[in-house]
């Protein structure tokens, strides 16, 4: 299993390394389209959703992703992304907390296909925005830290866990794992804004950077917890079998569903969008 595991690892990070840095703009929009198409596949099978409907739904999300999929000159006046930007930040800094913390359960039938929505379009349409906008290495970077997140709280769990932070959605998360998480995305942050020159090193900037890193680390660890709620509600220990040793793709891009659409608009609106 191991094996299998770190094979198809080295495969992912390879094709995205020659997608995002070597790949043309219309042939990245292809593939935010395809990975927001399978996603759909995955979580209309997390809520029980059978015959045609999973198969509409999914095409419906690349669909979408292709016609508002912005130009790359006119994302400041293109409102359908920034709108979606806006609505799938409200619903992970505004609802899902909430959800997370009364258990709600996952709604099946249109109002499920309406989550799977704003889980799957908003976050595939920042892949595109974040690459025209700011770069192939910048988007990188924002998805490198989902990743240190997840490698710091493995290792600060398993060194210091002892209190459970969601036992009845995931087990086997950890307060100390998630404090550990904040504090390798903070060092990271730091890192590659100082090595990069992004950002002067005052006392100022240095609080903003850190209480960024906390809020985009926490969202990260949200976006984590609320598809494995989807998948305890539904009975699986995984999204799918997409990824041999892994799952499914949700299950490897849970926390980038949640962080992408906040950066994008953080980073357009700082950019003055």
């Amino acid at each position: 299993m191991l094996r299998t595991r770190v094979i198809t690892a080295l495969i992912l990070v390879a094709v995205l390394g020659a997608l995002l840095f070597g790949a043309p703009g219309p042939a990245w929009i292809v593939f935010a389209a395809l990975i927001a198409a399978l996603g759909g596949w995955e979580w209309t099978g997390l809520i029980h959703a059978r015959g045609p409907t999973r198969l509409v739904f999914c095409s419906l999300m690349a669909v979408l992703v292709l016609v508002m999929a912005p130009s790359g000159q006119v994302v400041e006046t293109h409102w359908p992304s920034l709108t979606l930007f806006a609505l799938g930040s409200a619903f992970w800094l505004l609802v899902v907390p909430i959800w997370l913390t009364r258990r709600w359960p996952v709604p099946r039938g249109w109002a499920g296909l309406a989550v799977g929505a704003i889980l799957l379009v908003p976050p595939a349409l920042a892949l595109i925005v974040l690459r025209q906008q700011f770069g192939a290495g910048w988007l990188l970077a924002i998805m490198a830290s989902v990743w240190m997140a997840d490698v710091a709280a493995y290792f600060a769990g398993k060194r210091f866990g002892r209190v459970k932070l969601a036992p009845s959605i995931s087990p086997g998360k950890s307060r100390e794992g998630a404090y550990g998480a904040i504090a390798g995305v903070a060092i990271y942050a730091l890192v590659v804004a100082l090595a990069t020159g992004a950002m002067a090193p005052t006392p100022l900037n240095i609080v903003l950077l850190a209480g960024a890193s906390v809020i985009h680390t926490v969202v990260s660890i949200w976006g984590d917890l609320f598809e494995s709620l989807a998948k305890r509600q539904a009975g699986v220990k995984d999204s799918g079998k997409l990824l041999p040793g892994h799952g499914g793709l949700l299950d490897r891009i849970d926390s980038l569903t949640s962080t992408l659409p906040i950066v994008a608009l953080a980073g357009l609106w700082l950019a003055g969008a």
